[in-house]
């Protein structure tokens, strides 16, 4: 990862408590006095010394105001791979990645061999857009592109490649759970971070609770620091999990010059861990130390700094005290050199309850920790998981929600939650309810969040409500034999048209369906047609249990030779010939032997005569045909009849102004469309075409290669070429 991303991130992901663009005091006040480019001497600078502003503001971490400097000195040089590389930057330092991914597009094409990663880094901000099959477009051309060079950037970039087809697989098949915004009195244009829920009646969290930008000011650190809060949940509102207005939690943990939060209780509730984060001298830097305080009597002693090990290097931060089997484990994210696998990793340390010691840390390993960052880790021990944030593993987007059994050393079945816990921006902290069927919290930056600058620039606190885990599982079968079909797709579609495929090798199926729908179940193999199943979702709570819901596909093999001709009348006839009888008997009998289809019957006429009566005459060709039908045993519930007078000839009525007799005949006919009873109803014969089932099926496979953008069914009483709805084009 790019130092300063990293550098950014990590001062979102892991501290949380100074927003993108919360500029030095100087700069910031300066943007605050000049609010307009002619109020602002800046602006009327020459070239160089704007750029040296620019550059000074970049510097320092004031990427929102360099963003506007850089923007003006463009305006003056447009081509300028210099200034167009900068506002990438920045814009990518701001987590606005839809002007990132422009801008480093933009100077890859101007100065590829100047800026040869520029590719990647627009790669990376479409992959955190969601735009994944552009990333992967991105990603490729980068590794093309430099065979020679770049071998770890290249292998990062192969991970993020499976990222970004793991997330389009993720988002396909989703997560049964209800993700919602925490609201606006939690949440504020800032970043909020550590959700730690008490009970199922209220919420700790920390927040700066600003909607505006803030002055980076020593002199004015109350108006920035991050402070710990207290929501309860609203009660007899129609909105589950919403929140009241927050107070403060005890002031006692404050400090006048540190940020303050990463709350957690012991599991008996006697002592309460936290960190402070003090600046180190630049509006990014931080350094956080883990405290703890004991309930003593009817209050909370005064925090006292971890030792032994704890707080001895580097930044430590985001604590979690668990219970496994007999021992205490505090858990906790820690970027200090010796025996780390790279960045920060999550650590551990036994807590000895009778002395209140601590042994000295251990690294939780290579089952969870990378070369990049693993933070804000949460031990549930109900179920013995570990969850944590971590961008170094294959994620959706940049970090990822995961999951891991065991604890404190060993760890197995390492899991990405999936979409959407996780999706293609950050996700941090992820924390169960302590009680009952567990929801959860998690942060993120995710569209949606209350925001600063950008809809993506800072982490609001958004409610992991779990629906039942529902499956359609069943079989599909030969109606005739009662047996598996084997090597068959299965398609499930829902009442928006979306469909899902199970490919299945011995006719078994299972899909994973979700609340509040209708679906209906298909089977798809050559020389079989399908009945439909549907199953409904509708009628189910959020708290009702997991379960499956079971359905069976009857599939019929069809006879592919099949084929039926149309039948024609005498003139001003609707009695059926005696020849007609026979080709009625043939459908009789393939209708019979397959009762997943149907059969629309349409009619016509020729031109002599007026539209009304020919309308009317055709109309009871149709009729006569569908009686003949019913009374050789077709439901007519599989059937549809329709006349359409002379609208539609099939040859000319005249030629060169005198009667054309044979022309006449042909328009005197009735045609059939057998249609296929699963989702979409798609014609599977049209005996105005030439050939049989299998023939027509073939042409219409090569026509769907040719024309994949074109419809193959149309409604002609709207004015198309051919009779009747669901009909192909001819």
């Amino acid at each position: 990862m790019h130092k300063h991303m990293k550098k950014l991130g990590l001062a979102f992901a892991i501290t949380g408590f100074i927003a993108a663009g919360a500029a030095p005091a100087q700069a910031q006040q300066q943007k605050e006095k000049y609010r307009n480019k002619a109020n602002d001497p800046v602006a009327a600078l020459p070239y160089y010394k704007k750029l040296r502003w620019a550059d000074g503001l970049f510097r320092a971490g004031s990427y929102f105001s360099a963003i506007d400097y850089y923007a003006q000195l463009k305006q003056e040089e447009p081509r300028n791979p210099y200034l167009t590389y900068q506002l990438a930057e920045s814009h990518w330092f701001t987590r606005d990645y839809v002007p990132a991914a422009t801008y480093y597009h933009e100077v890859y094409g101007l100065a590829p061999k100047l800026y040869p990663e520029a590719i990647y880094k627009e790669a990376v901000m479409l992959k955190m857009q969601g735009r994944y099959d552009d990333a992967v477009v991105r990603f490729q051309q980068f590794i093309a592109d430099n065979p020679k060079t770049f071998k770890k950037l290249k292998l990062r970039a192969q991970r993020e490649i499976e990222g970004a087809r793991m997330a389009l697989n993720s988002v396909n098949d989703p997560v049964p759970v209800t993700i919602i915004n925490a609201g606006p009195n939690v949440n504020s244009a800032y970043t909020e971070l550590s959700p730690m829920p008490l009970g199922d009646s209220a919420l700790l969290f920390s927040s700066m609770r600003q909607n505006t930008p803030v002055t980076v000011d020593k002199q004015q650190r109350e108006s920035y620091l991050s402070r710990f809060l207290i929501s309860k949940k609203q009660g007899d509102v129609p909105q589950v999990d919403s929140f009241q207005w927050p107070l403060e939690f005890n002031a006692a943990f404050d400090d006048p010059k540190s940020h303050i939060g990463n709350g957690a209780f012991s599991p008996g509730g006697d002592r309460f861990y936290f960190t402070r984060c003090g600046e180190t001298g630049d509006s990014f830097g931080v350094q956080c130390r883990i405290y703890v305080s004991k309930f003593q009597g009817s209050e909370w002693g005064r925090p006292q700094l971890l030792g032994e090990g704890i707080n001895e290097e580097g930044s430590n931060t985001q604590p979690f005290v668990a219970q496994l089997g007999k021992k205490e484990i505090l858990f906790f994210s820690s970027n200090r050199k010796l025996q780390s696998r790279g960045g920060y990793d999550i650590w551990y340390s036994v807590i000895d309850p009778r002395t209140g010691t601590y042994r000295r840390p251990q690294n939780a390993g290579k089952s969870i920790n990378t070369e990049g960052d693993e933070i804000t880790p949460y031990y549930d021990s109900r179920v013995g998981k570990l969850y944590f944030a971590s961008n170094g593993w294959v994620t959706m987007g940049g970090f990822d929600i995961f999951s891991a059994d065991g604890g404190p050393s060993r760890y197995t079945n390492l899991a990405n939650l999936g979409y959407p816990i996780n999706t293609s921006a950050d996700e941090l902290y992820f924390i169960k309810d302590p009680v009952g069927k567990p929801d959860a919290y998690v942060v993120s930056n995710r569209i949606g969040s209350i925001s600063l600058k950008n809809p993506t620039c800072c982490d609001d606190i958004w409610r992991i409500q779990y629906e039942p885990k529902l499956r359609a599982t069943g079989r599909v079968v030969n109606r005739r034999t009662g047996l598996p079909i084997p090597n068959v797709v299965v398609r499930l579609t829902d009442e928006t048209g979306a469909e899902r495929t199970y490919n299945s090798n011995d006719g078994t199926f299972a899909f994973n369906t979700s609340r509040g729908h209708n679906y209906v179940i298909t089977g798809d193999k050559p020389g079989y047609f399908s009945s439909r199943a549907t199953v409904s979702t509708t009628h189910l709570k959020r708290t009702d249990p997991d379960g499956d819901i079971q359905a069976t596909i009857m599939m019929d093999s069809v006879d592919m030779s099949f084929r039926v001709n149309n039948i024609y009348y005498d003139y001003d006839k609707a009695d059926l010939r005696p020849e007609s009888r026979t080709a009625l008997d043939s459908l009789v009998s393939f209708m019979r032997d397959n009762p997943s289809l149907s059969v629309d019957i349409y009619s016509h006429a020729d031109a002599v005569g007026n539209s009304t009566y020919n309308k009317e005459l055709s109309r009871r060709r149709a009729e006569s045909v569908l009686g003949y039908l019913q009374s050789n045993g077709i439901d007519a519930g599989r059937m549809s009849a329709k006349g359409f007078g002379a609208e539609i000839p099939a040859a000319p009525n005249e030629i060169n102004g005198e009667d054309n007799p044979r022309g006449r005949q042909a328009n005197r006919r009735t045609e059939f469309r057998i249609v296929g009873d699963e989702a979409g109803h798609r014609v599977q014969f049209n005996s105005a075409k030439p050939g049989s089932i299998d023939q027509q099926s073939k042409n219409l496979q090569v026509d769907e290669s040719m024309n994949p953008e074109k419809p193959e069914t149309d409604d002609s009483e709207s004015g198309s070429g051919r009779p009747g709805s669901r009909v192909n084009k001819q």
